[in-house]
């Protein structure tokens, strides 16, 4: 669960909980409902991966984590719920989310009880089926 909390925290980097949920100011939402679209879209995604080696790199240590393309799309979906969360929470303070990130590099587990319920449980899910398939 650990290393697909750090894969999903390195995505949110990318693409850049809830104590308070803060209401974003219409740019701030326009940004994250483009980033989530981007996610959740293969097409999208795949282009914007693409121009960079950093987001070609992130996408394949995801692509081989998850071992299927179902899977892929999953630990994407999950990490727009994780940028969701982090950006209602941050009012979209990029400072912010950026000490958030950095704190989740060192201490996965306590970020992840940032999470709401829901995306905890999504999380663990998630992390059991990416246990279970095969090596």
């Amino acid at each position: 669960m650990i290393r697909l909390l750090a894969a999903a925290t390195l995505l949110v980097g990318l693409a850049a909980v809830p104590a308070q949920s803060q209401s974003l100011d219409p740019t701030s939402q326009d940004a994250l409902d483009k980033t989530l679209r981007m996610l959740l879209d293969p097409a999208a995604r795949s282009g914007e991966v693409s121009r960079s080696t950093q987001g070609a790199a992130v996408d394949q240590q995801v692509r081989a984590l998850a071992g299927s393309e179902a899977l892929t799309q999953e630990v994407y979906a999950l990490a727009g719920q994780v940028l969701s969360e982090l950006v209602q929470s941050t009012g979209g303070d990029t400072q912010k989310m950026l000490q958030a990130l950095d704190r989740a590099k060192s201490d996965p587990a306590g970020f992840a009880a940032l999470l709401s319920p829901a995306t905890q449980q999504q999380l663990r899910e998630l992390a059991v089926k990416l246990s279970d398939k095969p090596r």
